[in-house]
């Protein structure tokens, strides 16, 4: 018994060190990422691995034209300055759609879309929501909104080795983050759901029509201020 007693005790006090390891290394990792960019994200590697040249180029969210986190705000989360890292209405109505459709629709904010993007890899599974999840409460207590939106524009996947709204705008408009129309933002921001299939330059059919809407609520964003914790 005295053995067994030994190697349980063991057990737990690797188990408790290992935890602590975790958290606090996940913990230094999400507050790192307050000050420094990212140096590196899955799809990236992913995309070195296979041979593709990575066009990135980080720039701060005032060198971002104020119409392109308007449009994301617009197109795919209402609520980002509302919320604290999760819709809990958003997720209600995904799970709904879900139930009566067999095509998947998603319940993620940005804030959540942006710790998937910074720290875990794109697959879907229930041991990566719920580290998906843990990283949305980091970042939220830790960076606060402009952070969060500067890394999400930041990362986002834009096209085959295109990642950022800085590099996105040089590949499809030959323009910069800063010189951005209101047009021009709803496009990227159109093809983020599908970065290899959509071409921002070329949108035809419902992607056409779906960047319109998306330019209508960049204005209305702008008129009721809801992008207002972006300062």
């Amino acid at each position: 018994m005295s053995g067994l007693g030994s190697l349980i005790g063991w057990l737990l006090r690797t188990l408790v060190t290992l935890a602590i390891v975790v958290f606090g290394g996940s913990l230094l990792w999400a507050l790192s990422y307050k000050w420094l960019n990212a140096p590196m994200t899955w799809p990236m590697a992913r995309d070195a691995i296979h041979g593709i040249h990575v066009a990135r180029e980080w720039v701060p969210l005032s060198d971002i034209a104020k119409a392109v986190p308007r449009a994301a705000i617009g197109a795919e989360d209402a609520n980002f300055c509302r919320h604290k890292g999760f819709d809990v209405d958003a997720i209600e109505a995904a799970l709904v759609k879900n139930a009566a459709s067999n095509k998947l629709r998603g319940g993620s904010t940005i804030s959540q879309q942006t710790a998937k993007n910074a720290f875990l890899w794109p697959e879907r599974s229930w041991l990566r929501k719920g580290m998906e999840a843990y990283f949305t409460v980091l970042i939220e207590a830790i960076w606060g909104k402009p952070r969060i939106m500067e890394v999400y524009l930041n990362i986002a996947e834009m096209g085959p080795g295109i990642y950022g709204v800085n590099a996105a705008a040089k590949h499809y408009f030959g323009t910069t983050a800063a010189k951005l129309t209101p047009q021009q933002a709803a496009r990227l921001v159109t093809i983020l759901p599908q970065p290899i299939e959509r071409d921002a330059s070329k949108l035809t059919g419902k992607n056409r029509r779906h960047a319109r809407a998306i330019e209508k609520r960049i204005r209305v964003v702008r008129q009721g201020a809801i992008d207002a914790c972006l300062g």
